[in-house]
């Protein structure tokens, strides 16, 4: 062992734990960094001028998002009347079907799928697109005009998320239960009168608020983490120029899809 070389190395375990506790430092770092972006958007939604630039947000994140949301909302609700007829008539309780789909829509599926359809397609974009913003120092052009990037590009995609993700939920829960409808009663032969007599009895208001509630929350989530990579795209360590975008876009919409599933978990627990 060289006089240079870390006494440390020699002790058992060490190096793991310095690198571990290095990770959950950057981690933290980038949490608190999030968090703070994030407070700066917010703040800043509610300066002047700034309702144009959101229904072009909302016609694009949530308009142009509504075709494959809608798509996606009939096809899961068809699997869900399919599966959960053969599941049901096990116990001969098929008559329960259209309350177990849209229970099971409105609760998790619809949020969740919602979400990562919108992650898809226009969280990806938001991401690239400001990197590219960010690369070609059209943000620091921002700067030199006296134009708060923030205000001007994040604020924005923020509100128009919050208010398309639960839109757009709704839709694609009132599509699944009809793919359930078309598959338990029109295919399977389950009486329609009692498929809506149980959705209107069981599915009760708590369950469309809390499914509203995730929806909120996968907004802010999903927004935040797709402008906060795209934003800060120069500032990357392992790429630089368009591959630093691409590489920006794909964690971003990674990240984006883990946190909805974790969130899912957390918000599921409070509200149960």
């Amino acid at each position: 062992m060289t006089q240079m070389e870390p006494i440390s190395k020699n002790i058992p375990f060490v190096p793991f734990f310095h690198s571990l506790g290095k990770r959950a430092m950057d981690i933290t770092n980038s949490l608190g960094a999030i968090a703070v972006f994030f407070a700066l958007a917010t703040l800043k939604i509610f300066r002047p001028k700034q309702l144009r630039e959101i229904i072009q947000q909302i016609f694009y994140i949530g308009a142009r998002s509504s075709n494959i949301v809608m798509l996606v909302g009939l096809f899961t609700g068809m699997v869900l009347g399919l599966q959960l007829y053969y599941t049901l008539v096990k116990f001969g309780s098929q008559g329960v079907l259209g309350s177990v789909v849209a229970l099971t829509l409105i609760r998790e599926l619809g949020p969740v799928l919602t979400a990562i359809m919108i992650t898809a397609r226009a969280g990806s974009a938001m991401t690239a697109e400001i990197g590219i913003l960010r690369i070609s120092e059209q943000i620091d052009a921002l700067y030199t005009m006296r134009i708060d990037p923030v205000r001007y590009i994040i604020s924005p995609r923020l509100a128009a998320s919050i208010i398309s993700f639960p839109l757009l939920t709704a839709f694609f829960d009132l599509i699944g239960i009809l793919g359930g409808y078309l598959t338990g009663v029109v295919l399977l032969g389950v009486d329609k009168g009692a498929y809506f007599y149980r959705i209107r009895e069981y599915v009760d208001l708590v369950d469309i608020r809390g499914g509203f509630i995730k929806s909120l929350v996968f907004a802010v989530l999903v927004s935040t983490i797709c402008c906060f990579h795209g934003y800060f795209t120069h500032l990357r360590t392992d790429s630089y120029g368009s591959k630093s975008v691409s590489i920006s876009t794909t964690s971003a919409v990674v990240f984006s899809c883990v946190t909805i599933l974790v969130s899912d978990y957390v918000v599921t627990s409070f509200l149960m």
